[in-house]
């Protein structure tokens, strides 16, 4: 397979202090949708804002479509399109005028122009509000558009940040799907930001898990939610140190964790090893509050490489660093 997206330590640091990106390694293949998995200020915008040549990395680089981000920063423009978490349209034009302008900033001519314009109004299923005055667009319809507009140029890597943030879920699960026609019918790479679990397993071929700038695990959904377990158990008790402490000896044990006064372990026929656990506890005198078996997810892999559920964070992840341990 072909890679589209090459990073190479690819690092950002903001006033030489906050470490925003931390040497980023990343290989995305032609014709995949690629998703970057974080909470809010992990990182995930100034990585695109770098790729896009928008920001330039501190330290490391990164090709797309074989064209380096330092030294052919013409040439990443001309083969990507970006469609920004903040909306970028001009609302006093229509629809097909947005396009239009778009359209002649690459250069494209008159004929190409309005044939483009009738494809991906159609693809985002927009040709009959083509003439209406954007503002009066609901905001998924801007955010359709606006995935229309990045595609103009017939990009061959389209990067979304955050493409369905503050939208309705019917308009969520409606961009999705326009998502995923694009990436088949235009075959254009997809590398889009989110920190909607659900988003991330519906869309993307492979998932990258980046927090405090630094990626923690990359793989497909289905492997990283396999990885913990083909069950999950979730249990709260009086001693949770005591029982883990006993169940950690166990073969059939997998990915056993604490999580603040809950216990969470990865197991094979779960129902069977459930039963086996309520009556190691007994044993030990361990009373069991609250117990809970179900198929690992997202938000459970996140979880366990974290240490907290993305919908907790709330504060800046950016870190303050030192010139040591940069150089380390």
């Amino acid at each position: 397979m072909k890679e589209i997206v090459v990073t190479e330590n690819l690092t950002k640091i903001y006033n030489k202090k906050v470490l925003a990106v931390d040497h980023v390694n990343l290989r995305i293949y032609k014709g995949e949708i690629f998703g970057f998995l974080g909470p809010n200020g992990a990182g995930k915008t100034t990585t695109i804002k770098m790729l896009v040549t928008l920001l330039q990395p501190t330290e490391g680089t990164a090709f797309v479509n074989g064209f380096n981000i330092l030294t052919e920063p013409h040439e990443v423009r001309k083969n990507i399109g970006i469609v920004f978490q903040e909306p970028a349209l001009d609302l006093q034009l229509t629809g097909k005028e947005n396009l239009d302008f778009h359209a002649r900033i690459y250069g494209l001519k008159r004929d190409e122009r309005k044939k483009r314009i009738n494809e991906v109004l159609e693809l985002v299923n927009l040709k009959d509000k083509a003439d209406i005055l954007v503002k009066n667009y609901s905001g998924g319809m801007k955010r359709r558009l606006e995935i229309a507009r990045g595609l103009m140029h017939y990009p061959n890597v389209l990067f979304l940040d955050e493409p369905t943030l503050g939208l309705d879920p019917q308009s969520r699960r409606a961009i999705w799907d326009y998502i995923k026609e694009i990436n088949k019918r235009e075959n254009v790479t997809v590398f889009l930001t989110t920190h909607y679990m659900d988003e991330a397993e519906y869309l993307c071929d492979r998932v990258a898990i980046i927090d405090h700038g630094k990626i923690l695990v990359l793989n497909s959904p289905a492997a990283l939610k396999n990885s913990l377990g083909n069950d999950l158990i979730t249990l709260s008790c009086n001693s949770t140190e005591k029982l883990y402490n006993a169940l950690k000896s166990e073969h059939w044990v997998k990915n056993l964790k604490i999580h603040g006064e809950e216990l969470f372990l990865g197991v094979k026929s779960g129902e069977k090893r459930l039963v086996q656990i309520i009556n190691l506890a007994s044993e030990l005198n361990v009373k069991v509050n609250f117990v809970n078996l179900r198929k690992p997810t997202l938000e459970d892999v996140f979880l366990h490489y974290t240490g907290r559920k993305i919908r907790d964070e709330k504060r800046d992840f950016r870190r303050e660093i030192t010139i040591r341990r940069m150089r380390r």
